[in-house]
């Protein structure tokens, strides 16, 4: 089973809805993604990342994931 990068950025649009969000990659298990959102202002990286990635509702969870890997940069405006 393989994940789009529209349905990468559906799921962490769900959280972060006025966050802007790019995600990229073609191959169905590689992508790498950047969102900036107000609400990372005053985390550190591992709190901002941490959070993107509970958006993704398990899609990363184990070798069972629909999502490999996920090169991911956050921060505030």
């Amino acid at each position: 089973m393989t994940i789009q990068a529209s349905d990468i950025e559906a799921l962490i649009r769900e959280s972060f809805p006025d966050a802007q969000i790019i995600v990229e990659g073609d191959d169905g298990q590689h992508f790498s993604a950047m969102v900036v959102d107000e609400s990372f202002r005053g985390q550190n990286r591992v709190q901002q990342q941490r959070a993107v990635y509970a958006a993704l509702k398990g899609k990363m969870d184990g070798p069972a994931g629909e999502l490999h890997a996920l090169a991911l940069t956050t921060k505030a405006p």
